[in-house]
């Protein structure tokens, strides 16, 4: 039975993904800031203190190791204090693991440290971006970098590590569908800013399916883009989300507005990537919703 440690198993997608370990028979521990009894389906539960990384130790040799701990970054206004914090929750998080990895025996086979598409920059360019691709040089890439950095020296200690680069998330269950449709449903919805950004989108099933799959499979090592094989652009987005809820899309969030909003916190928002999944794609991953509008249909059927 493996036994599988999670960073931000509490969250969005760490919930979906200890539920899918479980239900697979694997022994789960989630780490906590809070009290350690266990959860519902005999889920162990592990106190740290992530930015303390001279106290990092594993109660217990892990097989696989996962992290998925990251304040919200989008959608945000970005203070000195909020940019701070949304840096050393991911990169001081990842610290206290290597610092763990290191100090155990029985090393895990692999660490899937997630990251995010937003490693390669906000831009308004409709070039195609696999794990190849530079990083870019707006915050949130940066962010990405020291990440993704922390992660990689795992690899001294001869760990397999995943850099799980995911896209924004969709489902009924929360993640960014509802800053998606909210506007639509009011009424005013439209394109953002330009309309020509990518959007690049992985439904929760093919994402919680994916890191499965990362844990499972060695030929998934280094970067991988964790998102559908069809991104879209923003204005095609709205054109569809306007069609399947039957409102229109008419109302552009105009640029100047939402860096009133969110100042440099905006870019992220008026930005985008089209990133694709190519190390998913050479190792036979097969997606369950592979455009955006069947993953929106299938959303909105289970919304109802």
């Amino acid at each position: 039975m493996p036994r599988v440690l999670v960073a931000g198993g509490s969250g969005f997608i760490g919930r979906a993904l200890v539920s899918a370990l479980t239900a697979r028979g694997d022994r789960v521990t989630v780490l906590t800031r809070g009290q350690t009894e266990p959860q519902a389906g005999g889920v162990s539960r592990q106190h740290w203190q992530p930015l303390s990384a001279a106290n990092a130790n594993f109660t217990e040799p892990y097989d696989v190791v996962v992290n998925l701990c990251g304040e919200q970054a989008v959608g945000v206004r970005y203070t000195a204090r909020v940019k701070a914090a949304i840096a050393s929750s991911r990169v001081e998080s990842t610290n206290w693991l290597v610092r763990a990895i290191e100090r155990t025996a029985d090393k895990p086979r692999v660490f899937v440290c997630a990251s995010g598409t937003g490693y390669y920059g906000s831009t308004l360019s409709n070039a195609r971006l696999d794990e190849s691709a530079p990083a870019g040089s707006d915050f949130l890439a940066q962010v990405c970098v020291a990440w993704e950095s922390a992660a990689t020296a795992a690899e001294a200690f001869g760990v397999r590590v995943v850099r799980a680069r995911i896209a924004p998330v969709l489902s009924e269950q929360g993640g960014a569908l509802a800053a998606l449709l909210r506007p639509f449903e009011w009424f005013v919805g439209g394109p953002i800013g330009s309309g020509e950004q990518g959007f690049p989108w992985i439904h929760l099933d093919d994402q919680i399916a994916a890191l499965l799959r990362a844990c499972d499979d060695g030929a998934l090592n280094g970067a991988v883009n964790f998102c559908a094989p069809e991104p879209i652009a923003n204005a095609e987005l709205s054109r569809i989300v306007a069609e399947l809820l039957g409102r229109p899309a008419l109302f552009r969030a105009p640029r100047f507005a939402l860096k009133a909003l969110f100042g440099e916190g905006a870019e992220p928002i008026l930005g985008g990537q089209f990133a694709v999944p190519a190390a998913l794609q050479r190792v036979g991953f097969e997606f369950r919703y592979a455009d955006v509008r069947s993953a929106l249909t299938a959303i909105l059927r289970a919304r109802s």
